[in-house]
């Protein structure tokens, strides 16, 4: 909390330095423009005087025309709302009232003083409250779990599943393969794990994969997810005739009118034409 209140103050004070430091500038950058301004110009004039591009009546009627310029140009800096050095002042004390406030704020609403709360007396608390907790706070009770119970196999399905959903494809995989591990006929297990290698090759059926999907079509046909990446793959590959054989009970288990099963057959389609 220390350390908090430090890089608070810190912040507050390059907050004002900066701010002083730019009305400085801008009040300075008024003041000087005119006088630079009009000395170029009168310079101009009596170099082109010199060179005899302008004769004696007409670098004075130059001259008076360039002065009644700057006399409206010094009539218009005055009346801009240039910067005072005192308003230095003015915005520092802004700058600090602000800090005051959100000072007192935060004592009013906040709760000052308070110690963080350990992560695993966060994870006691999301086990009473299972109904409530988004995926990667499940992961977190999940793998409590694990931790108190290796070998229960459901609890580490259920940890792969959070962590599939938690965006986690790596530590999802690594929790099937632990699950299949105790319980190696799993189908279903072999079908999460292929989808989560998939998931963290960015939705390329590498061959680590395949062989799950494969696997668990050995142990159950009816994994219809392994059967579509397993197709996948083989149009990937050029593969018509696998892709039709593998797809070809998904395609059946799927209604007439559901646009997956058109899709289906819009890509099998499409693929024998293209050979």
């Amino acid at each position: 909390m220390t350390v908090f209140w430090i890089l608070t103050g810190l912040t507050a004070a390059l907050a004002g330095f900066l701010v002083m430091a730019g009305a400085r500038r801008g009040a300075e950058t008024v003041s000087g423009l005119t006088s630079d301004l009009a000395s170029r110009e009168l310079a101009e004039l009596d170099d082109l005087k010199a060179r005899g591009l302008l004769d004696e009546a007409g670098w004075a009627a130059a001259r008076a025309e360039a002065g009644r310029r700057w006399l409206s140009a010094g009539r218009d800096a005055r009346a801009a709302p240039a910067g005072q050095p005192g308003d230095r002042f003015q915005v520092l004390a802004g700058v600090v009232l602000c800090v005051a406030l959100g000072l007192g704020l935060y004592v009013a609403v906040g709760a000052p003083g308070m110690t963080d709360q350990p992560y695993d007396r966060r994870v006691d608390q999301w086990m009473g409250e299972l109904a409530t907790l988004e995926a990667p706070q499940i992961a977190a009770v999940a793998a409590r779990v694990v931790k108190d119970r290796p070998g229960d196999q459901e609890a580490l399905v259920m940890l792969g599943t959070a962590r599939f959903e938690a965006g986690d494809p790596i530590g999802a995989a690594s929790a099937f393969r632990r699950a299949l591990e105790i319980r190696p006929d799993d189908a279903r297990s072999w079908a999460r794990l292929g989808e989560s290698l998939v998931r963290s090759q960015d939705g390329v059926v590498g061959g680590d994969a395949e062989a799950a999907f494969r696997e668990a079509l050995r142990r159950d046909p009816d994994q219809l997810g392994a059967r579509y990446f397993l197709g996948d793959a083989a149009l990937a590959r050029g593969d018509v005739a696998a892709a039709r054989t593998v797809w070809a009970p998904l395609i059946a288990a799927l209604e007439p009118s559901d646009p997956r099963r058109a899709d289906l057959l819009e890509r099998l389609a499409a693929a024998g034409a293209g050979r």
